[in-house]
């Protein structure tokens, strides 16, 4: 990302820009578009957890078992991050969004077939490889089509699709399931993932050559870009601090949100006794106050930085504080009854989300647009390694110990990972303008 640095910018002022600039112009019905197929995204994903406790008990699988189907998801996730953020730097958005809807969508509707742990492992693997292109899609949209303090607000906006998908998947995915049967449940959210490429193709296009857009839009957009910005290789991203930061820090954070994604009715079921009918109704709870954590977490940080304090005060303020909320996950285990536990994953979900939405702005803070894509999808790595690691873990500590070290694991990762990125990259902010070289890359 090439911008001047808010403080010594000759252009516009954040504290004086126009008001009616936010939620007005074509690039929040754009962002609308990204949180829509987010929403699709995470029904897809939720979808297996839902229905897990059925699963497991159809087809006799153990806690390792089915930890073994959850990491072929993340190691199709990590195997494909690079790929998919490669093929949106490279062929554009509009046509790499709508090639990984569509592919994540075949391996979904797969799922309605499987019978074993490795008929299930193979889809989950399929999905994964497709579903990492989402974010690597949405955040270089995101920095292609809003102003730089904006940025951490569209994230969140669009990244709040993904507890609203938590949301609505276990009512959805349990009615589905108790009036048509399980496999069905796969079915409905692989149509709509479709459905959602084929719009994406109709409405999308480049900022410079939309024609929906104004052009008082588009000079507010760009008002602040340095005119020009060199695109590093990929052998100068992989020795920066810059790119490794976020990459650590996502190592650390990202696994959290997928265990409790992919955990919660799990551990609802057998260590609360919550029936499948139970947990369609109270499951999601949780994700909605992950979906406030979202939003608020980037429209906090953007406040601040129109309040004249900088971008990396904003985005290390808002990180430390959801690290600090994620602590309370130890307390979802010493809970006295199921519904103060169900308080706890609240508020560490809310936490959680509160920093992604920064964690993921920072990336379009610290690299230029041109390898946002790459960049997210390295990060995507990252976090899809620990993503792999931590449920075969989680599988083996439920199996031969209990719940409770697992929850103290993720009490502590979200901590661990927003000190590394603060360490490494010690401030926030954009690389000298106007021009980044391979040298500034490492600064």
């Amino acid at each position: 990302m090439l911008v001047v640095p808010m403080s010594s910018s000759p252009g516009l002022e954040i504290s004086t820009l126009p008001q009616h600039q936010f939620f007005r112009g074509y690039r929040w019905r754009i962002l609308v578009l990204l949180f829509l197929i987010t929403i699709v995204n995470i029904v897809d994903r939720q979808t297996l957890s839902v229905v897990a406790p059925l699963l497991t008990q159809t087809f006799h699988m153990s806690n390792s078992d089915y930890g073994r189907i959850v990491s072929a998801f993340m190691l199709g996730m990590m195997i494909g991050e690079f790929p998919m953020g490669w093929l949106m730097d490279r062929i554009g958005v509009r046509s790499g969004f709508s090639f990984a809807a569509v592919w994540w969508s075949i391996g979904t509707a797969m799922h309605s077939i499987g019978r074993s742990v490795f008929q299930f492992s193979l889809f989950r693997f399929w999905m994964g490889t497709g579903e990492c292109g989402n974010f690597s899609g949405g955040m270089k949209v995101v920095s292609e089509w809003f102003p730089e303090h904006e940025w951490a607000l569209a994230v969140g906006i669009f990244n709040s699709g993904t507890m609203i998908g938590a949301v609505l998947a276990p009512p959805l995915i349990v009615f589905i399931t108790l009036h048509f049967g399980w496999r069905t449940a796969f079915l409905l959210p692989a149509f709509l993932g479709v459905a959602w490429a084929l719009l994406w193709r109709s409405y999308y296009r480049p900022l410079a050559a939309h024609p929906r857009v104004s052009s008082e839009e588009r000079a507010y957009i760009l008002e602040q870009r340095a005119p020009s910005e060199h695109a590093p290789k990929t052998r100068d991203l992989l020795s920066s601090r810059r790119v490794w930061a976020p990459m650590l820090c996502r190592l650390l954070v990202g696994p959290v949100m997928q265990f409790y994604w992919f955990w919660t009715p799990q551990y609802l079921f057998h260590a609360r006794g919550l029936t499948l009918a139970e947990i369609g109704l109270f499951s999601w709870i949780p994700f909605f106050f992950g979906d406030i954590g979202s939003i608020g977490g980037g429209w906090i940080a953007g406040l601040l930085i129109r309040r004249g304090f900088t971008v990396n005060t904003a985005r290390l303020s808002t990180m430390y504080f959801g690290a600090v909320c994620c602590l309370l996950s130890i307390g979802v285990v010493t809970a006295a009854t199921t519904a103060s536990a169900i308080g706890f994953i609240s508020l560490v979900l809310f936490g959680n989300t509160f920093l992604s939405a920064n964690m993921f702005a920072a990336i379009s803070d610290l690299v230029p647009r041109a390898v946002v894509g790459r960049v997210t999808g390295m990060t995507g790595i990252a976090g899809g390694l620990s993503g792999l690691t931590f449920p075969l873990l989680t599988g083996w500590l439920i199996d031969h110990v209990s719940y409770v070290p697992a929850f103290f694991i993720a009490a502590l990762m979200p901590l661990a990972g927003v000190f590394l990125l603060h360490a490494v990259v010690g401030r926030i902010q954009a690389p000298p303008a106007p021009a980044m070289s391979e040298a500034q890359l490492t600064l």
